[in-house]
């Protein structure tokens, strides 16, 4: 504790303590003159802000749905839902989410076992690339996937081994975008079985291989079982980020014609504008429901049979050692590796680097020309990035601010009712983003009360909806950083008569700052790579660099389209790495790819 904030007990019991503020003796300032008026203004404008950026619009976007013009109209309803093409969009939706969701929940609960409880070599770096596709733009990752594997692979060309045809594309198929969807979303599965293999204890698996149990039999028997609930929290995770990844179904599903809610809804508005809103919010509300449903479902699946265990030790990681297929399990991990991941990079770069698509690269077509391009010359591309890093930024220092003061309030200050609070960023995070789109145009369309000024197609609109979509993500590590922390230093400064600001500057900020930070940085990760929300709200004035990605590709250009992904890639592998390098400073558990 600081010189200001020492205190020494007055000889009279019932007398109130003393205290040193600027070397002076003083009586501390009575209650209500200690902060409590600054944290009730505080916590009211925070309330505010939460109704406008998330249960305003959210609120809006179910009346428009309901009762456009201001009566109820469930004919109206009827007649949308039962449409042919909402009814397969629908279905494909469904479909295309679940069979993803399996394949993620396969290839993430292995990637869990092997690397929790495995005798496996180099596991950091392993996850660190197993976790990477979860930060990648799945746009890009989209585009790699179909540069990669098309007839005119520049990289399959140089090692000899392209597919011949030159019919549709493979991955324009349902089974393409699972796969794609599956791999994406993998990580999700990992980190959650992976949370929960760590509570498994030790002696309980040790007494299953004293008793005879072998690998197969122990995973099968006790480890998957006793993982129930992690593995419906991981596969709701993933059922929900399927339905709602627009990139991949877009790059995919439209050159398919295999419709999905989210790409229905984008095209419809492409093609009607705002006069599509009353019946695209509709469509959301749909997607809501499906999504909002796979979790529950989930939540209600863990919640049927109490697995929970006593405590000790946590499971460590060689309980099931490899022995001699050590070799062939690490070969065969690092190669799916290879396939999944390094050798769709591999062909955007080499893509990148030609002058024409589909070209051999060799040192005739070899140019740097199109990452000049997306640079220095062309001005859409060099303003989308400047809009991108600058919304990005935004996001996250303000959302910084936010969960360092909802952080306190909700962990130190609790009350019932601030539940719903959390609730409701949480909602608007669960939330496909397309929803919060949808939902920031209709709120934002009209002018301003007692204004005519519409922030509609302005920056402003993306900001906001941005900082409702990302609260919950910095709210979480912030959350996880202030219960590591020891209330009774805010209550000591609070007791020597520190108003909230100073506690704030000189305790709560600098102790809570490195969780928050952290949380600050995956928000401005997530937001310089988002499409969801800003493939509706982009217009000609205002453009970022993620739906950049689709533009360019259907606009004929995919060697700049491919330079522009790399350049992406870059900068979430350069702040991955930043991280890693002050994961020391962090509290545990708030990066994703810590061991």
């Amino acid at each position: 504790m600081t010189r200001r904030f020492a205190t020494v007990l007055s000889t009279s019991s019932a007398a109130e303590p003393m205290t040193v503020l600027d070397g002076n003796w003083r009586r501390p300032p009575p209650p209500a003159a200690r902060g409590g008026g600054t944290e009730k203004w505080l916590l009211i404008a925070l309330a505010v802000m939460i109704f406008l950026l998330s249960l305003a619009p959210l609120g809006r976007l179910v009346w428009t749905a309901l009762a456009p013009q201001g009566q109820l109209d469930l004919s109206r309803l009827d007649r949308l839902l039962a449409q042919p093409r909402v009814v397969q969009a629908t279905f494909n939706t469904l479909w295309l989410a679940l069979g993803s969701t399996a394949l993620a929940l396969l290839l993430g609960t292995l990637a869990a076992v092997l690397v929790q409880l495995s005798d496996m070599r180099h596991k950091p770096a392993w996850v660190f690339v197993f976790i990477l596709p979860l930060m990648i733009p799945p746009q890009v990752s989209a585009l790699a996937w179909l540069q990669a594997w098309s007839p005119g692979s520049p990289l399959l060309n140089l090692i000899g081994i392209s597919p011949a045809g030159s019919g549709r594309h493979p991955l324009y198929s349902a089974g393409g975008i699972i796969l794609l969807l599956g791999l994406h979303n993998a990580p999700l599965v990992f980190l959650t079985v992976r949370a929960a293999l760590r509570r498994i204890p030790a002696d309980l698996l040790e007494a299953a291989r004293a008793g005879g149990a072998g690998p197969w039999r122990l995973v099968f028997t006790i480890i998957l079982p006793l993982a129930r609930s992690a593995l419906y929290a991981g596969g709701a995770l993933s059922f929900v980020a399927a339905a709602g990844n627009f990139g991949i179904q877009a790059m995919l599903g439209i050159p398919a014609r295999m419709p999905t809610l989210i790409t229905l809804i984008y095209q419809r508005l492409n093609g009607s504008g705002p006069q599509a809103l009353p019946d695209m919010a509709v469509l959301s509300l749909l997607m809501a429901l499906i999504t909002l449903s796979g979790l529950m479902i989930a939540g209600w699946l863990g919640q049927r049979l109490d697995v929970r265990v006593g405590g000790g030790k946590g499971a460590g990681q060689s309980l099931m050692p490899l022995g001699r297929w050590r070799l062939l399990s690490e070969s065969l991990a690092w190669l799916l590796m290879l396939a999944t991941l390094l050798l769709p990079l591999s062909a955007l770069l080499v893509s990148s680097l030609t002058r024409g698509y589909g070209q051999p690269l060799n040192w005739h077509s070899l140019t740097i020309d199109n990452y000049l391009q997306a640079l220095l010359h062309h001005q859409a591309i060099r303003q989308a990035f400047i809009t991108s890093l600058g919304l990005s930024a935004g996001t996250a220092l303000v959302l910084m601010v936010m969960a360092l003061l909802l952080g306190y309030f909700l962990t130190w200050r609790r009350r019932p009712w601030m539940r719903f609070m959390q609730f409701s960023t949480e909602l608007a995070y669960a939330l496909p983003g397309i929803v919060i789109g949808i939902a920031a145009m209709l709120f934002f369309l009209p002018p301003l009360p007692w204004t005519t000024i519409s922030l509609y197609g302005s920056v402003w609109v993306i900001l906001a909806a941005y900082l409702a979509n990302y609260l919950a993500l910095v709210l979480r590590p912030a959350l996880s950083g202030y219960a590591q922390l020891e209330p009774s230093l805010d209550e000591a400064a609070r007791v020597c008569g520190a108003g909230f600001m100073a506690r704030l500057r000189d305790i709560i900020g600098p102790l809570a700052a490195p969780a928050v930070a952290a949380g600050a940085i995956m928000v401005f990760l997530s937001a310089f790579n988002e499409i969801q929300i800003s493939i509706l709200l982009v217009s000609a004035r205002v453009q970022t660099i993620g739906p950049m990605i689709i533009f360019l590709e259907e606009g004929g250009a995919p060697t700049l389209s491919a330079a522009v992904g790399c350049l992406m890639v870059l900068a979430v592998l350069l702040m991955m790495l930043l991280l890693s390098a002050a994961r020391k400073r962090l509290p545990a558990g708030v990066l994703p790819w810590q061991p």
